[in-house]
This record gives C-alpha cells, sequence and structure tokens, in this order.
C-alpha cells in the first residue's frame, strides 16, 4: 500500500526545459488532458447509495464532526448508515490493519486514510486528517462542514496479524503514519491482554511537540504504557520542543530524531549484556535473522528511507536499508506500510 495517509500513487513530472515554448505548451496541455482522461480506478469506480461498503466501489458518508487539533491537522468523525456495514464481520473483532480511500469530488482523486478505531456498531470512523501544502484530498476535506456528504470505498487490508508468528513488533511512525499504529493498538494490542505473549513497541517522531497526535490519542497509549510496560513500549521523538505537549515530563519523551542509538536501547534493552559489551561493544548485529521481531514503518517517505530504506518500483517494498539495515535486519523482518 502507498505511504499513509495522505500520499497516494506518485505523480508523475514531465519535463520540457529544452523544448521550444510553443512545443512544451503542447505538450503540457495533453500531460493534463491525460491526466483527467485517462481511465483511473478513482474516477472510474461507481457509487451507490444501497450496497455495504467495499472496496469496488464508492459508498456516501456523512461528516460528523471536524475538530481542529492544531495548524495543519483535524480529527474528523464520518458516519455511514448501520446497513451499509458489512455483514460478514470483516470490519470487527481483532483484525488486520486496513484503509479506507476518501474521493475528493472537485478533482475526482482518492487517497487512502486510515480509521483509528476502525468501525463502531454505528458506523462511524475517526480519522486524523492533515492538510499538506499540496495535498489536494487532505485540503479538501478540511474545507469540508459537519453533515456534508463524503464518498468513501473500501476496506483494503494493509497487514495481516497473526498472534503466534511474531515475539516482537516494533512500530516505527512520523506524523500522521501513527494511524494505522493506532488502529493495530485499539484493535489488537489493546484487547488481546493478558492473553498475548507479544512484546510491542511503538517509537513515533513528530516536528514539534505541538505536531504530536491529539489527546484523545496520547492518553490512551501513554497510560496503557505505563500500566502495562511488560507488554507496550512507547517513545515519543520531536525535533524541537515548543513545551505545548501535556506528554513532555514523561519518561517517554524525547528530544531529537529516531536515530540508530534510539532505535537500539529499544530492542536491546531485555538482553543480557556482559561486561565486555558493556565496556566495549559488540561486533554481532543487534538483530539476527533467527529473531522473530518485526519491524513495522509508516510516515514521510524521507523517514522510511532513513529507517527502512526507500520503498521499490511501484511501491514494492525495496531492499531494507538505512538504519535497519545497520542493526541486521532481513528483508522477511521488515514491513514498510
Amino acid at each position: 500500500m502507498p505511504p499513509f495517509p495522505n500520499t497516494g500513487r506518485s505523480q508523475r513530472v514531465f519535463s520540457a526545459t529544452r523544448a521550444a515554448p510553443g512545443v512544451a505548451g503542447l505538450l503540457a496541455g495533453a500531460c493534463i488532458a491525460a491526466y483527467f482522461l485517462y481511465p483511473d480506478q478513482s474516477r472510474s469506480a461507481p457509487t451507490s447509495q444501497d450496497a455495504p461498503l467495499s472496496p469496488t466501489h464508492f459508498t456516501p458518508a456523512t461528516l460528523v464532526s471536524s475538530e481542529t487539533c492544531n495548524h495543519d491537522t483535524k480529527l474528523m468523525k464520518l458516519n455511514i448508515p448501520r446497513h451499509l456495514i458489512p455483514a460478514d464481520g470483516s470490519l470487527h473483532g481483532c483484525r488486520p490493519i486496513w484503509s479506507i480511500f476518501v474521493k475528493d469530488d472537485d478533482i475526482q482523486v482518492e487517497r487512502p486514510y486510515t480509521p483509528l478505531e476502525g468501525i463502531d456498531e454505528e458506523g462511524n470512523m475517526l480519522l486524523w486528517v492533515k492538510a499538506y501544502p499540496k495535498g489536494e484530498v487532505g485540503r479538501w476535506l478540511h474545507s469540508k462542514r459537519p453533515n456534508e456528504q463524503i464518498e468513501i470505498r473500501g476496506p483494503l487490508k494493509t497487514w495481516l496479524w497473526n498472534e503466534h508468528e511474531w515475539d516482537e513488533v516494533v512500530m516505527i511512525s512520523g506524523g500522521t503514519g501513527i494511524t494505522p499504529f493506532y488502529q493495530l493498538f485499539h484493535s489488537v494490542i489493546r484487547p488481546a491482554y493478558p492473553t498475548s505473549k507479544t512484546r510491542f513497541t511503538l517509537l513515533h517522531s513528530s516536528r514539534t511537540s505541538s505536531d504530536l497526535p491529539p489527546p484523545v490519542m496520547m492518553h490512551q497509549l501513554t497510560d496503557y504504557a505505563e500500566k502495562h510496560s511488560d507488554r507496550f513500549r512507547l517513545g515519543l521523538f520531536v525535533d524541537s520542543n515548543d513545551g505545548s505537549a501535556a506528554v513532555a515530563s514523561r519518561n517517554t519523551f524525547s528530544e531529537g530524531r529516531i536515530n540508530l542509538e534510539a532505535v537500539r536501547k529499544y530492542i536491546e534493552s531485555d538482553t543480557p549484556q556482559t561486561w565486555w559489551n558493556r565496556a566495549f561493544g559488540s561486533s554481532k548485529p543487534a538483530v539476527s535473522p533467527q529473531r522473530r521481531i518485526l519491524f513495522l514503518v509508516c510516515g514521510p517517505e524521507p523517514m522510511i528511507s532513513a529507517i527502512a530504506g526507500p520503498y521499490g518500483r511501484n511501491f514494492s517494498q525495496g531492499p531494507v536499508g538505512g538504519i535497519l539495515a545497520e542493526l541486521g535486519c532481513t528483508s522477511a523482518q521488515v514491513r514498510k506500510l
């Protein structure tokens, strides 16, 4: 799946710097025409008023509320009628991470968003939406008012959860890339306690403390981490602390980016250290191929590249790079969302 939550398919940029002005104008016109006329899933999928929510068509949803969190994010609640909730149970219970696509009706473009708490029995979904300067759908969503209609399609499953596959799951996110991990927290991590044996770690980075997730998310995460540190660990990182975050005094908060030392600290905290390793370090990789640990990474592409290496062609996983490659992770131990 493309990077969450406000990026979809990559945009192609045509360069005609050496073309004559007239030729460049014709080519630019052709590109614009191709963009709007070339068949595209988001523009060709029909809208259904009566069929249950599905990836094959758009379903009208009603914007229930839109709450400003900071200068560029909003917490938005959508609702679909109860009879449009899929009856197969695919949206309830412990499930994989999933998302929906939201369509900008003005320019017929869609982008993926992850419902923070899935969908409840009343058909409500909560989205944390950032309006990027060049993000068409995010800015369009920010302009919508309660009771207006918004077309969505889905669910689209992103990652399958298997309780017995991993001993440890480390989630690393930046910005609104935390949304799939919060959904996993809500649907798997918290409900499965104390029966699950898997240990989870969430390392999240924001530019400033005011850019951290809204209190409705942060309170749940920090409270759970304090009460169940044996099962869930939380590390919050900001490039600069503007003093606006209530969590600034907690031991989960650090100033600085998620770097090699920060990740190593969390994944080695339970590994017995000999006096030799403490004094001189170890030449062995921190993550052996036999270790049943999985890293899930989601956020802006530069951050994903720095942590896990860039995506491959057409948003395929590509080889492991960045920090996780330095730690010795294999491709089987890393998933870029």
